[in-house]
């Protein structure tokens, strides 16, 4: 397999989506704000983006993947679709139990999440209890999205799942143009009908696509078997240790609404967002094809190989987020104030939510190294692992928010976040070289410094060029679109020209990455 190209493939849908999700926030901020109304939708949106995140991008996948690879690496497809169908019929009842259970708790659950708010009056917090049940089934759905897609993901057909959140992101977006109400409150309760929305059509697609491909699950009475019994038994853990970063956001969330003014949890969304868009087109993108690839691998007595894949999508990882990582820090206003800045989002919004992004931008490069090197330990079916490590950045998150809130407010948990992640990337990239599962090879340990050079030749760039563009980032639409695409265009170009000055990489490096080629193959110096 083609990291690069597949990545790319992948990578172009994530960019899709993630533009749509720009374009949704941006209409969010517009007909919102960040206020009550705003940080109400974004607590009950929190609780299925951190299950999608556990469940669809962690404890499924991350269980599942490795056992269906070994099941048709033993005994055939059919065995494969065998073992789905059996973990479909035991997942779907529990699945329809769990989400009728949080649909009742739906008033412990939000006040959980927002840490009960910042004295909110009753009839705010009702609210932001029928938003919260409003997007619970979205959990149901998802799960089974994410079986689905773990089916194919197996069967080398990223892109289908990749492309199931832009149906959301549709869904969103066509509810705020079509449907937004005459006050902020009506329209968050529209963009909580939208979530549920989204997902039922992310399901439609899915289905269909298992259905072209040639895989027909049916619902048997549920029968828990060995195999049903060990995706179980790995799930759990897999859901802490894929699903760290959003644990310690969800804990942020809850503390920055507990401790912190209205409009905060709004802060720390909008910048979340925005490190989530180089997180999604990279980290996940890398994580979905690392973990069937290498298990694969290892299931075939490839270790030699394996280890090579992973070099290659850390160096891969850290060509795109390092730069990222340094724009976000270096710009963050700049970018925040084209995209936010009008409507109900004011100028001090935008100050306040770049802070929020720089400290989140700190750990731009850990979130994504998590999601490459866990494929290690799932790939060899150790879930346990991780889920310690996980455990132990849950403590740092939550001792950082407790020291950082009262220092530099809303900035605390952004980065006590991104310091949660440094420490889960050291602890999971230490065990894995200790055990000889991973040794960064000569071509990896060659690159990192140039790469960091360049990004920091880039940075000094763009701090420049923001001042330039700063006073069209404030215009109309169009002004504000051109001035942001100069910006990163210019950044892009800025940061190609750096890594080549560097030697980070070499024209043959680049014929490497497009030309069709295994993972064994070198990469030319």
């Amino acid at each position: 397999m083609n990291l690069a190209k597949t990545l790319g493939s992948i990578g172009g849908l994530t960019l899709v989506s993630r533009v749509l999700a720009l374009v949704r926030d941006s209409l969010q901020a517009t007909f919102v704000g960040a206020g009550f109304a705003s940080d109400a939708f974004l607590v009950a949106f929190r609780l299925p983006n951190m299950f999608r995140a556990l469940f669809a991008e962690g404890a499924f996948s991350s269980a599942f993947v490795p056992m269906f690879n070994k099941r048709v690496a033993e005994d055939g497809q059919p065995a494969g679709f065998l073992f789905a169908e059996r973990a479909l019929s035991v997942l779907f009842p529990v699945l329809l139990v769990f989400t009728v259970a949080m649909l009742i708790a739906a008033w412990p659950i939000t006040w959980a999440l927002s840490g009960g708010f910042n004295d909110p009056s009753p009839e705010d917090f009702a609210y932001a209890v029928t938003l919260s049940r409003i997007t619970i089934p979205y959990l149901f759905l998802i799960s089974l999205v994410s079986l689905l897609g773990g089916i194919l993901n197996s069967l080398d057909r990223f892109w289908v799942n990749a492309a199931a959140p832009i149906l959301l992101n549709l869904a969103m977006v066509a509810g705020l143009i079509f449907f937004h109400g005459a006050n902020p409150y009506e329209t968050a309760r529209v963009q909580a009908i939208s979530v549920t929305v989204g997902g039922a059509l992310q399901l439609i697609w899915l289905i269909a696509a298992c259905r072209s491909a040639g895989v027909k699950l049916r619902i048997r009475p549920p029968k828990i078997d060995a195999d049903v019994r060990r995706l179980l038994k790995l799930m759990l853990p897999a859901a802490l240790g894929a699903g760290a970063t959003q644990i310690n956001l969800l804990i942020s969330t809850a503390l920055a609404g507990s401790m912190l003014a209205a409009g905060s949890i709004s802060y720390i969304y909008y910048a979340d967002r925005l490190n989530q868009l180089p997180l999604g087109l990279i980290g996940i993108g890398l994580g979905t094809i690392l973990l069937p690839t290498v298990s694969r691998l290892l299931a075939s007595g490839k270790e030699d190989e394996a280890m090579e894949t992973q070099n290659r999508g850390i160096e891969l990882a850290l060509l795109l987020t390092l730069p990222a990582m340094v724009a976000l820090m270096v710009a963050a206003e700049p970018i925040i104030r084209g995209l936010f800045q009008h409507g109900a989002f004011t100028a001090e919004d935008t100050v306040k939510c770049a802070w929020a992004l720089s400290a989140f931008s700190v750990g731009l490069p850990a979130y994504v190294l998590v999601k490459v090197l866990t494929p290690g330990y799932y790939a060899r079916q150790d879930t346990k692992t991780p889920v310690r490590y996980a455990t132990i950045s849950i403590g740092v998150n939550i001792v950082g928010n407790l020291i950082l809130i009262p220092l530099i407010g809303h900035v605390g948990p952004p980065l006590a976040t991104a310091l949660a992640a440094v420490v889960n990337v050291a602890l999971l990239y230490r065990t894995l070289r200790k055990r000889g599962h991973f040794e960064a090879d000569a071509k990896l340990v060659r690159r990192l410094p140039r790469l960091a050079l360049a990004a920091i030749l880039m940075g000094a760039a763009i701090f420049g060029l923001d001042r330039l563009l700063d006073p069209y980032l404030t215009g109309h639409l169009l002004m504000r679109i051109l001035a942001l695409g100069v910006l990163v265009a210019g950044g892009t170009a800025i940061y190609g020209v750096a890594c080549f000055v560097t030697r980070a990489f070499t024209i043959g490096d680049l014929r490497a990455l497009v030309r069709k080629r295994r993972p064994s193959d070198p990469i030319q110096e």
